[in-house]
């Protein structure tokens, strides 16, 4: 297993609320486009669903098409995102969605996380590994 170490830069944020739940609550979803610098070289695009309590927080949900490099080999993969938006800080657990590498990803698995203060910019790691 590889730990891959980096940073993204969102570049693209457009979020519609489909469902208000009252009481401020609510139900959106969000395409996200990022930029990832680091072990992982590329692009991100996200979609996202989020559960917006009446305080702010959100629980969200989401999948992100990563194309561009990881170690070296280029390609793409899928990761499937679940995490929680405090007020102040996104974190979130991805994982490797099976069977989704491309090109030279193709077999790539793993597991990882983020880490995102409130803005554009965050931090991750991806633990992986290349079949």
């Amino acid at each position: 297993m590889r730990t891959a170490k980096g940073s993204f830069e969102v570049t693209t944020w457009d979020e519609e609320t489909y469902e208000e739940l009252g009481g401020g609550a609510k139900l959106t979803r969000a395409s996200v486009e990022q930029t990832l610098t680091g072990d992982v070289d590329g692009d991100g695009a996200v979609q996202t669903l989020m559960f917006y309590r009446s305080d702010g927080t959100a629980h969200f949900v989401g999948l992100q098409h990563v194309t561009g490099s990881v170690g070296g080999r280029k390609g793409g993969f899928v990761l499937e995102s679940a995490g929680e938006v405090d007020g102040k800080t996104a974190t979130s657990t991805w994982s490797v969605v099976a069977g989704s590498g491309t090109a030279a990803l193709e077999g790539i698995r793993g597991t990882g996380k983020f880490e995102a203060p409130s803005g554009s910019k965050g931090t991750f790691e991806l633990d992986y590994e290349l079949g």
